[in-house]
């Protein structure tokens, strides 16, 4: 159950954002905002990969390893294989894709959500990422996520619309070009999931694969940063939202998301991915004054549900010692 749990407090993790930012009171922008998360954490993530590759490099030199070893396991290359002809790109593109998903997730996120509404923006964003990342790895490795998957996904899918309240609204003008965003943000995060599975099937630390691909996405960021007006970073209130969005939110958080993915299929962590909408609605209720619809409430349980089906058939599938124990 590790891996679930770890993906599964990641997600939670994610779910404080929107809570953070409302206690930050700071009229920066989405895109200010978006840039100085992605430049701190992503930055902490880059450090601590570059830490753990040194650590390993003078590990193995004190054990007296082969030089192409020693190489090979302080930077992290894999043998060329059957990995690399199943993903046929070199390290350094998958890490470049990875970096340009992350970086485009957060612009077409917030443009899908302006343009159509919070609720339909995040229920399409949301919603259509596990089902874009299943279909892409189902197209690259020719298998099918599983029956498991597909149910859980369409249950936590059912839950994220119910949970958002939509169904209770009257009439909602919804924009093409809103869907449109709102559907590339699915994608993007779709991209730098794969590309980061990719480079730990290469044999990759979870750690150098979220500190490389997100650490290029911070040298990025940087440009986008300057041309935002960030003086909200000198207030107390904004230092502390945008140390916890970088800091909490996405150098820790993606460090468990990177264990987890290790270890669990892309579809399977994506949709676990939306445990994130229930953070934010327990958040919003305890601490912002939030209310809940009748409808909502089913949908925090469908939600939920759906979760619980992609887990717990892995925490009881009788192998090994619990196998003994059924037999």
């Amino acid at each position: 159950m590790r891996p679930y749990l770890a993906v599964l407090l990641a997600a939670l993790l994610f779910g404080t954002t929107g809570t953070s930012q409302a206690l930050g009171a700071t009229d920066a922008t989405p895109a200010s905002i978006g840039a100085a998360r992605i430049l701190i954490g992503g930055g902490a993530l880059a450090l601590i990969a570059a830490l753990v590759v040194y650590r390993d490099h003078r590990a193995s030199a004190i054990r007296g390893a082969e030089r192409s070893q020693l190489l090979g396991k302080a930077m992290l290359v894999p043998p060329v294989g059957r990995v690399r002809g199943r993903f046929g790109l070199p390290s350094w593109a998958i890490v470049l894709l990875g970096a340009c998903g992350v970086l485009a997730y957060q612009p077409t996120f917030f443009a899908g959500t302006s343009q159509n509404g919070v609720a339909v923006g995040t229920i399409v964003a949301l919603g259509s990422a596990p089902i874009i990342t299943g279909a892409c790895d189902w197209a690259l490795r020719r298998r099918f996520p599983g029956v498991i998957w597909l149910v859980a996904t369409v249950l936590a899918t059912v839950g994220v619309v119910l949970l958002s309240g939509l169904t209770d609204a009257g009439q909602t003008t919804i924009t093409l070009s809103g869907i449109l965003s709102s559907l590339s943000a699915g994608a993007s995060y779709a991209v730098y999931t794969l590309s980061g599975k990719a480079l730990l099937e290469r044999g990759w630390s979870p750690t150098a694969a979220m500190g490389g691909v997100f650490g290029l996405a911070a040298l990025f960021s940087i440009p986008l940063l300057a041309a935002t007006n960030t003086a909200w970073l000198a207030t107390v209130d904004g230092l502390a939202m945008a140390l916890w969005l970088g800091l909490v939110t996405t150098t820790l958080a993606y460090v468990l998301f990177g264990w987890g993915l290790k270890r669990l299929a892309a579809p399977t962590v994506s949709t676990l991915t939306l445990g994130e909408p229930v953070t934010a609605t327990v958040l919003g209720i305890l601490i912002l004054g939030e209310q809940l619809s009748a409808t909502s409430v089913v949908g925090l349980v469908v939600l939920a549900a759906g979760i619980a089906v992609l887990t717990v058939p892995a925490r009881l599938l009788p192998t090994g010692r619990m196998q003994r124990r059924f037999t």
